[in-house]
């Protein structure tokens, strides 16, 4: 299965990032340009059992993803799982660790294509590209809302 990680450290206390990542907007803030979602239903905040429904853009047509979170400690991680989406199987860990007085923040990500396993195999190495640009916007976005810069 493939598997995609990226880690950021932000100079900011964990409940500061915890705080950001809770804020009603936060999907919208995170999420680059070129793929902004449109939200249809948001049920709960990053607690087990919310649920995010939207519509995420895909050249001239829109996907409808159901996610799903799965698990939760607070101040420490939420996982969230696609219900209903593009990908055969997707797991998103959001860990949260102090370190040097800020936050160690990383992304854990876990998916399948659809036909998988030839797909993983053949364009795997793509969403991992396109995951890679994601997260790199996400955790900009990131430092610069919970360092006071935003």
């Amino acid at each position: 299965m493939p598997k995609f990680t990226a880690t950021v450290w932000i100079d900011a206390p964990v409940e500061r990032v915890w705080e950001f990542h809770e804020r009603e907007d936060a999907l919208e803030l995170l999420s680059p340009p070129w793929a902004r979602p449109r939200i249809l239903l948001r049920k709960g905040k990053l607690a087990t059992g919310s649920r995010v429904e939207m519509q995420l853009p895909v050249g001239v047509f829109h996907i409808r993803w159901l996610a799903l979170h799965v698990d939760h400690e607070n101040l420490r991680h939420f996982t969230d799982e696609q219900i209903a989406g593009p990908f055969r199987y997707w797991k998103h860990e959001h860990r949260f660790e102090p370190e040097n007085n800020g936050t160690r923040l990383t992304d854990a990500v876990e998916f399948r294509l659809p036909l998988s396993p030839m797909s993983d195999w053949l364009i795997g190495w793509v969403v991992k590209m396109q995951l890679r640009a994601m997260f790199r916007h996400r955790h900009a976005v990131t430092k610069e809302h919970c360092e006071g810069r935003a």
